[in-house]
């Protein structure tokens, strides 16, 4: 355990991460260096989907070496959480709300949200 940040050194991979992991033990042994380039990538993705879902709520998500995430809000306080999973009840205790998708102020600024980026 991280005497800093309290979190396990050693975790399960989480479903959103398990395709890529999956993929490079079908494929067998790889280059190391595309693997993780694979992983940062597929990260990165997420990590964008998931800021325009928590945009809404006043909350951003960061990648944070990889292997965790950092939740912040607007007024400074952080959560570190392991994966996506873990992700949204920590939202919705720094949101102060329960993160509803089905929300219909939610959809409205998630569809004009879309409409001005042109999508």
């Amino acid at each position: 355990m991280c005497v800093l940040c309290g979190q396990d050194f050693v975790a399960q991979v989480h479903w959103t991460d398990r395709h890529i992991e999956d993929r490079a033990r079908a494929s067998g042994p790889g280059d190391p260096v595309e693997y993780q380039r694979d992983r940062r990538r597929d990260r990165g993705h997420r990590t964008a989907l998931t800021n325009e879902v928590l945009r809404h709520y006043g909350l951003r998500v960061e990648d944070w070496g990889g292997s965790k995430y950092v939740l912040r809000d607007g007024k400074g306080r952080t959560e570190l959480v392991q994966h996506l999973g873990a992700l949204w009840p920590a939202a919705a205790k720094l949101a102060g709300t329960t993160l509803d998708p089905l929300d219909t102020d939610f959809i409205e600024a998630l569809s004009a949200a879309h409409k001005d980026h042109g999508r």
